[in-house]
């Protein structure tokens, strides 16, 4: 792994570029710590199968604001797919493959702990798209997390895989979603039940896929929109998540607005 050089500091939030390499690529990952030089617990945050941009960078660092070390991994080698078939032709072979799927996971889950300041018993991951479901892979995969939040990621894994998830797995997703349809909710909620894992879903009503994202510069793909409304919530559902699972010691702020 190597540091990128560019160190910026806003809101008591040191931020770094890291690579490192996973999936035969350069990963170019975003870590954000809060002030301090404590350890403190940690958060895995998996961009859309679009990729790492300035949308997750920033989560990653309204996570440090909240007290968590935050990285916000890479799944495309730096790059960000603005062409939708692009990003299909990369995405879809990824997410066909859950042993490239948990490579991934597992080297970002190297880099996060081996910062200074993570606690590397306490971490936890969330995710979008693509992102999501590594970290549901990283589950199934029995990796020691505190939580898994997943945004439009309600993918299934192998048959019996499910239980050696160790942790809660809340979900959200879009009613009107084409890409994660009543049928896949159906399907995820089956197999986390089957499994016994402590799951939740919630369905944002008249919400599309990727309803959480701010508009940004390419194609609009029918089915895809953004609702500011719900994209709120879902992010106060995720933070509640944390705090509930994964909680910070001592004064915590307040909650930052995504």
């Amino acid at each position: 792994m190597t540091t990128a050089t560019k160190v910026t500091t806003a809101t008591k939030v040191t931020t770094r570029t890291v690579e490192y390499a996973a999936d035969g690529l350069t990963m170019v990952g975003h870590l954000a710590l809060p002030a301090g030089t404590d350890r403190r617990p940690a958060v895995l945050v998996g961009p859309e199968g679009t990729g790492l941009n300035d949308f997750q960078r920033h989560r990653a660092d309204l996570l440090a604001e909240l007290g968590y070390v935050a990285l916000a991994f890479d799944i495309n080698g730096g790059r960000w797919f603005a062409d939708p078939e692009e990003m299909l032709a990369h995405c879809l072979p990824l997410l066909a493959d859950p042993g490239r799927m948990r490579g991934i996971g597992h080297a970002a889950l190297d880099v996060l702990r081996a910062e200074p300041r993570t606690d590397p018993d306490r971490i936890a991951g969330i995710g979008y798209g693509t992102g999501g479901a590594i970290l549901l892979e990283l589950g199934r995969d029995g990796v020691d997390l505190r939580a898994i939040g997943t945004v439009n990621a309600l993918t299934t894994g192998q048959p019996g895989e499910a239980a050696r998830i160790r942790c809660p797995v809340w979900a959200g997703v879009g009613s009107e979603d084409p890409i994660m349809p009543p049928a896949q909710r159906d399907a995820f909620a089956a197999e986390m039940e089957a499994a016994g894992v402590d799951w939740r879903l919630v369905v944002y009503g008249g919400a599309l896929h990727a309803f959480h994202h701010p508009p940004v510069d390419q194609e609009v793909v029918p089915g895809v929109g953004y609702h500011a409304r719900h994209a709120e919530r879902a992010w106060r559902d995720v933070v509640g998540l944390l705090a509930e699972c994964l909680p910070v010691t001592g004064p915590v702020p307040d909650r930052p607005r995504p």
